[in-house]
Formats: C-alpha cells, structure tokens, sequence
C-alpha cells in the first residue's frame, strides 16, 4: 500500500516538473542496493541461522501488538518482515531524491513521498494555470488566488477544532519544540506526558491533515521559476512605495492587505524585514539581505499560512523560536533561490513542522545552517522538510535535527551536491554518564552527549513502575538524511546517522563521494526499542569511527531492526577501537551490516557479526582481501588474519561471512 501510495504521487508531481523527462537526471530509484543484494542475504541468514533467525523474527513481528500509540504501517511491516520493509524505506528515501531533482517545481512531489510513509495522503486539486504574460495585475490576482485557496484549504482542515484546541496546540508546539524529551517516567513527568499525547491525538483526529498538504503543495507553486521571472519583469523599472510597513527597510515594490495576511514585493536592492507580526507573503527580487522575526511562520493561529520567496543574495536569516519556515496549525514556508546565506536557527524553525508543514528550500550557494533543537527537518504530528540543492554546506544543531520524525510526524534534510558537513550533539548530556562515566565533565573525551538526529525517527517511551510501558506511549515517526552527492563529514553524538527508536524509523542515505562517518553510541544504523535504523552508504572510500562506548553500524538492542550498509568496490576503513560493531543484536534485536566490496580494514573493539539473548547479529562482507589484523578472534583458537573468506557462528544467533 505504501509503494503505490508513494508511486501514485508521479501524476500530481508532473505537474510542478520544470524540465522533459529525457533532461532529468537518471532516476535514482535505480540506484537501490536493497532489491539487489535482498536474494543473497535472505539465503545466507536463513541457510546459516535457520530456526534462530525464525523466532527471532516471531519475536518482532509480534511488537507490532505492544503498547503504543499512532504506530505507522511501515514500522508494523519492518518488524514483520525486516528485509522487505527496510526495502520500501530505502525506496521512499531515494524517490524523494528523485522529486528533489527537479527543484523547487519538486516540492509537491517530495511531500506526497514522505508523508505517504507515515500514512497520510493529499487532498486532490487542480494548480492554477501561471499566467501567460507578465502583466502585474495577473500574476497579483494568481498571487492572490493561491494564497486564498491555501487559506481555505487551512480553515477547512482545523473546522472541528475549537477555538480553545486551536490556541492551547498552538502554544503547546513551543513547549514540544523546547523541551521533547523520547523518554519519560511516571509519576515524575505525568502532566508533560499526557499534554504530549493530548498534543497528538488532536492533530491525529480532529485535523483534517490531507487539507494541510494540498495547502503546502498550492502554495510551493509560488516558487516557480518562469512564475518568478514574468513577476521579475511586470515589476522592473517600478517606483518603490513612499512608506514601506513597520519593520521594512530598503525598495518595497507592493504592499498589499488581504484577509488571510500582508502581501510585500521587494526591490532587487539590499532588504531588511523584521517581522514581528509576519505576512502571508514576501517575494523579494534580490539583493543581500535581513530576515529577522516570524519568516514564513505564523505569529498567531489567525495567520495560518506564510511564505517567504527570496531570488537571490547573499542572505541572513534571524529568527525567534518558531519563527522561519515552521508550519505549526497551517504552513510555514521559505524558499531562498540563490546565494551564499546564512540561517540561525531557532528552536523549532528552518523547516520544522508541529501540527502544520514547514519547508525550508535552498537553492544554491554555500549555505550555514547554524541550528538549535527541533530544525533542519524536524517533525512531530506533522512534517518538516530541508531541502538544499548545491553548494558546500555547513550544518550543526544541538539534536533532534537534520531528518527528526518524532510521533505523528516526518522530519527529512535532503542535500542533493555538494562537499557538506553535518555537526549534531554538542549540547545535551547523555542519561548514559551516569553509568559510564559518571566523573566525567563535559570537556572530557568520555563525557557522553545526546543528539537523536541525522536521519532518527523517535517515539515518547513513557516507563511506570518498575519500568512497565504506561498508557501513553506514543510511536516514532519516520526522520530522514539524504545526501546526493559530494564528498561529506557526519559527526554525530548518541542515537543518530539512521537511527530508530521506539517505533520510529530512522534512515541516512548517502550515494556518492569519498565520506566521513563519526559516530558515538547508537549510530551509522542502529535502533532500539522497536525502532528501525537504516544506514546506507552506497559510493565511495569512506571512513567510520566512533567515540564509542557501544553499537554503531547495523546493531538492534530490544526487540529493534537495524541494518548498515556501505555499497561499491572501494575499499574502506572503519576505526572502531573504542566501540562495538558491526552486525550485532541484543535483547531479542535484529542486527546485520554488509559491506559489499574492496580491501576494506576492520580496527574494531567487538563486534563483527554477534547475536547474543535471542538476538540476531550479523556481518556479511561480499567481496575483496580485506585486513581483520586488529579485530579480536571470533572463536577460540582461530587466528584473525585467516577471516578472510569464511564463515563463522561463534554463536547461536551470531553469524559472520567474508567471501
């Protein structure tokens, strides 16, 4: 259901294609590694682990019955089936690579893809028809209309709730942004806990949410290019305005009243927008320049809908808490075209969606991205969306970031060129230093941070007494981090780089170029709890390391499905010394990680295919000479360096293979 789902979208999002079929990129579906590498490693774990491996599969399958709330279908169908679901979200990561393609005329498309993994589908429309000369009066009246029809779309979608549900899931939306936590005890944490679920349940059940993603995809028209260039033209040569509004320095071409909010057209001149009070719209026609305040958010539940269309520039983006490209009860969305920008990020914004859609698409330059919490792709009980097309960037935040999905929600980062770093986990202390290193100071090598990003899908675990499951669980969402293109750097701290945690499912996908992968504990595909972590690295000479102390690269822990993958012929390196890995599963988890080909070398503390209480953990590496010197023996009396091309069950549930 979730393939056609998915598939179906190719019709709605033809409409928005800038360019033939024939001028496009290959799709990239066709780059799926799943599809081919599926009948091999179905045979090597069922010929080597057989009735293990069968009720271990049992065991997940029977999760899907386990209290908690809002699970998505996808989740349900990994745990059954873990090769074939983890197959359909590697196919939902790469057609979203594949709507992105085409620009910002993609957008509709990348939406139906990644809210149709969590269950949720588009109201059907018809796009208006872009004018056909670029007369002012036209193109304010296709404005206009757009932005109304979005605005209806909004209204019917909150019909059934009150005014009372309106403001109390507006301001609870700050809360969330500034405080969720994917884990909570009870009674300690009771009232945070039933205001999360109440949160949910709302948007789950008296939202209209379909209306919400016909009013995102309406409104993505707004930053089409031809659209742009006729405007570009009908105003050129015209005077500004004598007396711009509040907040408004530099050329204002148009300011314009209307019902659902301010419309303002500025000059190809340097702007400055403070906007406090926001608008439904802001096109400007270019220069360097200020953002600050409610960009492309909403500052009250009156304004539900808000974009901001900039051409080009070299920009700087300033806002407040929820303030830049958030959807939080309708649709924040900020669109930058062009130039070197500059984006702080506060919590809850750049691209960020509570109980609403936020979008935030860059489409070129070398880009900062400089977030807090809740940014860069983050969603709960609604979507958030990054989207960069080229250019070296630069992208930190302190968690919950880069493709977060937390209950009810999608959160994507999608990064199609260009040599990127991504930097998350600098900010919240690990529950784990406590046990592990409870001297420590945050400056020490062994102090511990949180980061649950770069592609992590997270659910609201909430422990009563004796740690039983309370009433209240909700399920993860789906988060994820999808890299094109260009040679990257992921650092990251604790859960994170394809990360799954309590039914929520996490995917970091990577395609091309020669990257560094630095994790810490739970990273490059792990899961825990029920989640589901898929990491896929499918090019290049990469490198994996770890600060440790434990499961990195294609470990479960606790009835989870985690799976790491690094494709092509080069040859590799992971440095895992101060960490566990690859291929391991523990408290009745599902763990494999392949690496397909080259004279790849292991420097590993542990690891290599370990299944241990009821687990399954395996290593199945495809082809090449590769270097296990520095890897412990995985049975008695078996030297390492004669790994190569053999076959291990070290235990019941541990498998490892090297062809």
């Amino acid at each position: 259901m979730i393939i056609l789902a998915a598939t179906g979208c190719a019709g709605l999002s033809g409409l928005f294609a800038k360019s033939s079929q024939a001028e496009r990129p290959p799709d990239r579906r066709s780059q799926a590694i799943l599809p081919r590498l599926h009948p091999t490693l179905t045979a090597d774990l069922n010929d080597n682990l057989g009735q293990h491996l069968s009720e271990v599969r049992k065991a997940l399958a029977e999760q899907a019955g386990k209290p908690a709330q809002l699970k998505r279908d996808l989740a349900r169908k990994v745990l059954a089936d873990p090769l074939d679901g983890l197959t359909v979200v590697e196919h939902t990561g790469l057609q979203a690579m594949d709507a992105a393609e085409s620009g910002v005329d993609g957008l509709a498309g990348v939406i139906d893809v990644l809210e149709g993994a969590v269950d949720q589908t588009g109201s059907t429309f018809q796009p208006l028809t872009f004018p056909a000369v670029p007369v002012s009066e036209a193109l304010l009246e296709f404005v206009t209309t757009i932005l109304e029809r979005a605005h209806q779309d909004r209204e019917r979608a909150l019909r059934h709730l009150s005014p009372q549900d309106r403001e109390w899931l507006f301001a609870q939306a700050e809360r969330i942004a500034l405080h969720f936590v994917p884990q909570l005890t009870l009674p300690a944490h009771a009232q945070e806990a039933e205001a999360t679920a109440r949160f949910a349940a709302l948007v789950a059940q008296q939202i209209d949410y379909p209306l919400l993603i016909s009013a995102a995809q309406r409104l993505a028209r707004l930053g089409n290019h031809k659209f742009l260039k006729q405007l570009e033209l009908a105003f050129q040569g015209r005077k500004p305005i004598p007396n711009p509004p509040a907040g408004v320095t530099g050329d204002v071409l148009l300011s314009h009243q209307t019902s659902y909010g301010l419309i303002l057209i500025g000059g190809a001149g340097p702007n400055s927008y403070v906007l406090e009070k926001g608008a439904a719209l802001i096109i400007d026609l270019g220069g360097n320049d200020t953002y600050r305040g409610m960009v492309g958010a909403s500052p009250n539940t009156d304004l539900g809908n808000s974009v901001v269309v900039d051409l080009g520039g070299n920009d700087t983006y300033q806002t407040t808490t929820l303030g830049l490209a958030t959807g939080r009860l309708g649709i924040g969305l900020v669109i930058d075209h062009g130039g070197d920008d500059t984006y702080q990020l506060a919590p809850g914004s750049g691209g960020t969606g509570l109980a609403g859609i936020g979008v935030l698409f860059d489409g070129g330059g070398h880009d900062v991205y400089e977030g807090s919490r809740f940014t860069q792709g983050a969603g709960l009980a609604g979507l958030g969306l990054l989207i960069d097309l080229s250019g070296n960037d630069r992208y930190r935040s302190h968690g919950y970031a880069m493709g977060f999905g937390g209950p009810l929600g999608a959160g994507a980062l999608l990064d199609m060129t260009g040599n990127d770093s991504y930097v998350c986990g600098d900010k919240y202390p690990s529950a784990y230093n406590a046990a592990d290193a409870p001297d420590a100071k945050p400056t020490d090598p062994a102090f511990q941070y949180d980061c649950f990003g770069m592609g992590a899908g997270v659910g609201l675990r909430i422990l009563g007494k004796a740690g039983s499951p309370a009433p209240n669980n909700l399920a993860g969402g789906l988060g994820m981090l999808l890299d094109v293109d260009g040679d990257d750097r992921y650092h990251s701290a604790n859960f994170a780089q394809g990360h799954g945690y309590f039914f929520g499912i996490g995917a970091a996908l990577d395609l091309n170029g020669d990257d560094d992968h630095q994790g810490a504990r739970y990273g490059h595909g792990s899961s825990a709890h029920a989640g589901i972590g898929l990491m896929v690295d499918y090019q290049g000479k990469d490198r994996y390391g770890s600060k440790g102390p434990f499961y990195n690269g294609g470990t479960a822990w606790d009835r989870s499905v985690a799976l790491g993958i690094d494709g092509g012929q080069s040859s590799d390196l992971y440095d895992l010394p101060a960490s566990t890995g690859l291929g391991m599963g523990d408290h009745g988890g599902w763990g494999l990680f392949v690496e397909e080909g080259g004279a790849d070398q292991y420097a590993i503390k542990r690891g290599l295919g370990i299944g241990s209480d009821g687990s399954i953990g395996a290593f199945i590496d495809l082809e090449g000479r590769d270097d296990y010197s520095s890897v412990p023996p995985p049975a008695p009396g078996t030297h390492p360096e004669r790994l190569n091309r053999k076959t291990y069950l070290e235990s019941p549930g541990s498998l490892f293979i090297d062809r």
